[in-house]
């Protein structure tokens, strides 16, 4: 399976080389989303957007989030009891949702509670009789490498 979202990727991209390689409208709204998820290392909430954000409109940003979805630029976070987080896709994430696989654990720090995407390795598949997988991801909690040590 192909796997495509890496919080860890080098962050060469500028959010207008990120609006022009999806094909999508350059403005500056769109322009200050990324740079918040630009300047954050992990998956965020829509609130710790809208706070860096300042004063916006909730609805524009709601589907500035969605049509990021929709094309590969960010991905959803979904983590139990909490509110939904969103992640930067690895520049090579593809917008077709047949291919948009996030394939990855989501690890979530108790003591600072900071959201990372962790890669697995590509050789691991999911197989579970009778079903047919599209795609997973794996919750995990514990300690960041900054707060363990």
């Amino acid at each position: 399976m192909q796997q495509c979202c890496n919080i860890k990727f080098v962050k060469l991209n500028t959010p207008v080389d990120i609006l022009q390689k999806k094909k999508l409208r350059n403005t500056a709204f769109r322009q200050q989303v990324l740079d918040v998820f630009l300047a954050n290392e992990g998956a965020i909430s829509q609130e710790k957007i809208a706070e860096s954000l300042g004063e916006h409109d909730r609805i524009t940003l709601y589907r500035t989030i969605k049509v990021f979805i929709e094309k590969g630029i960010l991905h959803e976070v979904a983590l139990p009891g909490e509110d939904e987080r969103y992640a930067l896709c690895a520049p090579e994430c593809t917008h077709k949702h047949e291919e948009h696989l996030h394939q990855h654990i989501h690890f979530q720090c108790s003591n600072c509670n900071t959201v990372s995407c962790i890669d697995l390795p590509e050789n691991i598949q999911l197989s579970l009789p009778n079903y047919q997988v599209k795609q997973w991801s794996i919750n995990a909690q514990g300690l960041c490498t900054t707060c363990a040590t």
